[in-house]
């Protein structure tokens, strides 16, 4: 196998893991509910653990990838990944299984932007475009293998065994790696650990908040502690990141223009991503009455579209520039979005749901491959890893922000009405992200070669 299609298969493989583990979980919710209670409080907290700890320390495991070495950083990964995944189909009550996500989630953050800074070391220009389109489309297959093989086995067996099929992509993925050759270790390599803990400690804080504060209420004295305090810890993570010798947010990224602009329409994208995803699996199953198989398959007329779609984008990108892509791409899922209105007690999946997910569907494929590829190709190849956990770090601390909120956003209660809630929230999100890149986003120059 050539050694750039050995790279892009690991990169493939190794996000795929994170991926399939955030298709499932959301399918398995309600049956995770049933078994071992706590409602929406401990729904949420499933999924948040893993996105505090995969934002946070994604952060760090960028810095370390680029130190240290990709291949290094990724058997990490994958290694703990399988044991966590272990360790969540065993436990006995939500406190365990929640402490099970935020290693699961660790874990998570070696592996995401190792891959993309394999591609983004291996490829360049309208190739890197093309290989990201590819990453894109491949790792698509997690939505649907999640869904309908964690759908089945939670309807056929058990949600625990939901979290075991992830197994098989870790261990080709580990025997890949070991035809892979890091770059000698930095002499100068150093960690901001001070800055980890501030940025870890701040958001689990915030998301405290967030998440218990329907259920405490503000006049609980734990809410504005916590959100005052997490919000305080994060702003002296950022001022530390001015002063660290080795910041594991180099604030410098921002003074590229298409790396800020991307990464505020990353914000509101993957906010809204997040929401509609962790709305749309329980409302299906808990709202509509849908089996947890055919809530996980409700979603593959989208999924569908990524794979067919997501590589000829990206080429397509490559050659045009980013900007139309990633403004016609969110403001088409923002109409998938106002689409779900249609909605009502009497479901039906067919004229409700499915046209909106075509019309979201065709806008995330638009979407997904230009945006990373605008973020990832304006720094340079030796800043790639730390960029790409920039990027990823922000997109999760994103959703788990707005899954944190859900309470707020629909009210309490997932029903009807907060199911129009979140849409309406969604499609709104999507919209302003496809004008931020309209207005920011700047196409680069063309080499001659590739505008003749």
């Amino acid at each position: 196998m050539p050694s750039s299609t050995r790279v892009l298969w690991i990169a493939i493989l190794a996000s795929f893991v994170a991926f399939l583990d955030g298709t499932v979980v959301n399918v398995a919710l309600p049956a995770i509910d049933r078994e071992l209670g706590g409602g929406l409080a401990t729904q949420q907290w499933v999924v948040d653990g893993y996105l505090i700890t995969l934002g946070a320390l994604m952060l760090v495991a960028g810095s370390i990838s680029d130190a240290f070495g990709r291949g290094l950083v990724m058997n990490i990964g994958l290694v703990g990944f399988g044991v966590a995944s272990v360790a969540i189909t065993l436990a006995p009550d939500p406190l365990i299984l929640v402490v099970a996500r935020l290693v699961q989630g660790a874990a998570g953050a070696f592996l995401v932007p190792s891959s993309l800074a394999l591609i983004t070391s291996t490829f360049s220009g309208a190739a890197q475009a093309k290989a990201i389109g590819t990453w894109t489309a491949l790792t698509t297959g997690a939505m649907v293998a999640g869904p309908l093989t964690g759908g089945a086995l939670v309807d056929l067996a058990s949600w625990r065994l939901a979290f075991l099929i992830n197994v098989v992509p870790i261990a080709i993925t580990l025997w890949l790696l070991r035809g892979v050759k890091d770059p000698p270790r930095r002499p100068d390599a150093r960690i901001d650990l001070i800055g980890a803990v501030l940025c870890t400690v701040g958001l689990g804080a915030l998301v405290f908040g967030l998440i218990e504060q329907p259920r405490l209420g503000w006049a609980h004295p734990a809410i504005p502690i916590t959100l005052a305090g997490g919000g305080v810890l994060f702003v002296l993570f950022l001022i530390r990141q001015r002063t660290a010798r080795s910041p594991i947010l180099p604030l410098d990224l921002f003074r590229v223009r298409n790396f800020w602009v991307g990464n505020i329409a990353t914000t509101l994208i993957y906010a809204a991503l997040s929401l509609n995803g962790f709305v749309m699996a329980i409302y299906l199953q808990e709202g509509a009455g849908l089996p947890a198989t055919l809530a996980g398959l409700a979603s593959l007329p989208m999924t569908i579209l990524m794979i067919l779609l997501s590589s000829r984008i990206g080429a397509l990108a490559g050659r045009w520039g980013p900007r139309l892509f990633m403004t016609i791409g969110p403001v088409l899922m923002g109409i998938g979005s106002l689409l779900f209105l249609s909605v009502r007690e009497d479901f039906s999946y067919w004229w409700q749901v499915l046209p909106g997910m075509i019309v979201f569907g065709l806008g995330l494929s638009i979407m997904v491959s230009p945006l990373t590829a605008a973020i990832l190709g304006a720094i340079e190849p030796a800043r790639s890893g730390i960029a790409s956990a920039v990027n990823n770090a922000i997109s999760r601390v994103a959703g788990l922000i707005a899954v944190a909120a859900v309470g707020t956003i629909v009210g309490g209660t997932l029903d009807l009405d907060g199911f129009y809630r979140a849409a309406v929230v969604v499609a709104g999100l999507m919209i302003v992200g496809g004008l931020v890149s309209l207005a920011g986003i700047r196409n680069p120059a063309r080499a001659p070669s590739e505008a003749e």
